[in-house]
């Protein structure tokens, strides 16, 4: 008799970090169980047995992606191949759709169950790749109760199990230790500038968040200013523009810290993404700001089916977090939605009370729950 077998499919860290906690939630329950497939260092680290080194699919942009198309297909063919050969009891492919949902497909119509781990945004753009994956896979497991709720309406299995993120990070996080960590006074007026990780991002946001910040230092003279950058290219990036924007405006600038620099400040001004989630579990008031090339923009208007674009308000449904995007995003509405924030009052505390709510609505023990969702179709 071979174990019960479980393959994994995990594209990029995030992934990685996912399938590290699964495998352990289910090494808990079930500690002969194996699992293979393609993993990082973290999923390795488990006990999965690596077929490919998940940086043979970390390939980000389409230039990159079409000259390692071949390559890619290639490594698809084989798995395909082989875990139909192999026969897993479930087969997981997280995150990375385009590689992974043509591929629980094929694996599907084999015989084998197949779990979508990290629902595409199809609840905002190109909702009707929802019955693609319907057709693909036997479960979704969503992070987001909307992404239920989503599903749902067109009848595909979904589960929502809550956001690892939400676990990871406590309910009133230590401000006075990561003000330490990162050498700011306890007492100071604290302001983050997070303008993306991308380098798109960067240099479309970074200008108008410094002119924002030199607004804010005329009010607040003694106001802290910290920049988590996301790497070196974007801190050199970084660099560049304010010394052409904002040459003597004092900063402290940190390479990675994000999650720290969120916790350390009073609030915070970002671009919109998986940011302004993890900055409301931080319990860190933000503004969000976006801009992107006008016809990107245009086109975006067109396709994404959302009110809002942050994730605090979709999480509520309603606009708790100021999102301020294209011609709108300028220093001046940028400052004014923030001054609010930086004091005591009425906006900050409802704001903090409603991320709070928030927070507990998505703090469901993602990996358990996962895991046990793993388990109940393996013995459907």
């Amino acid at each position: 008799m071979r174990p019960l077998t479980v393959a994994l499919i995990a594209g990029e860290t995030s992934g990685d970090i996912l399938g590290a906690g699964l495998i352990r939630a289910l090494k808990a329950k079930y500690p002969t169980l194996r699992f293979v497939g393609v993993a990082g260092p973290l999923m390795q680290e488990e006990g999965c047995e690596a077929w490919y080194e998940m940086e043979e699919l970390a390939v980000m942009g389409i230039v990159e992606v079409l000259g390692r198309l071949n390559r890619l297909l290639q490594i698809r063919r084989d798995l395909a191949q082989r875990l139909t050969a192999l026969k897993p009891d479930v087969f997981i492919g997280i995150d990375a759709p385009d590689f992974n949902i043509p591929l629980e497909g094929k694996l599907k119509r084999a015989g084998i169950p197949t779990i979508h781990y990290v629902s595409p945004s199809v609840w905002a753009w190109r909702q009707k790749r929802v019955f693609k994956i319907g057709r693909n896979t036997d479960l979704v497991l969503a992070f987001l109760p909307f992404e239920k709720a989503f599903y749902d309406r067109f009848n595909v299995p979904c589960r929502f199990i809550g956001h690892k993120m939400a676990d990871d990070i406590p309910l009133h996080p230590n401000k006075l230790a990561a003000r330490e960590a990162l050498a700011i006074a306890p007492e100071a007026r604290c302001l983050a500038l997070l303008p993306g990780s991308r380098s798109s991002e960067v240099e479309m946001l970074s200008a108008d968040f410094l002119r924002a910040a030199m607004l804010l230092r005329e009010r607040y003279p003694d106001l802290e200013i910290v920049v988590p950058a996301a790497n070196a290219q974007r801190a050199e990036q970084f660099l560049a523009i304010k010394q052409d924007v904002a040459p003597n405006l004092s900063l402290h600038l940190v390479q990675g810290k994000a999650r720290e620099v969120m916790i350390a400040s009073d609030a915070a001004i970002l671009a919109s993404g998986t940011a302004a989630l993890e900055c409301m579990l931080t319990k860190c008031p933000m503004v969000v700001g976006y801009r992107m090339k006008p016809f990107t923009f245009w086109l975006a208007k067109r396709l994404v089916k959302t009110e809002w674009v942050s994730l605090p308000n979709l999480l509520a449904g309603r606009e708790v977090v100021k999102e301020l995007l294209q011609e709108d995003c300028t220093p001046e509405q940028l400052a004014s939605a923030l001054e609010p924030l930086l004091h005591e009052g009425n906006k900050r505390q409802e704001l903090l009370m409603t991320f709070e709510a928030l927070h507990q609505q998505i703090r469901w023990d993602a990996d358990n729950q996962a895991a046990q969702a793993v388990l109940e179709l393996i013995n459907a």
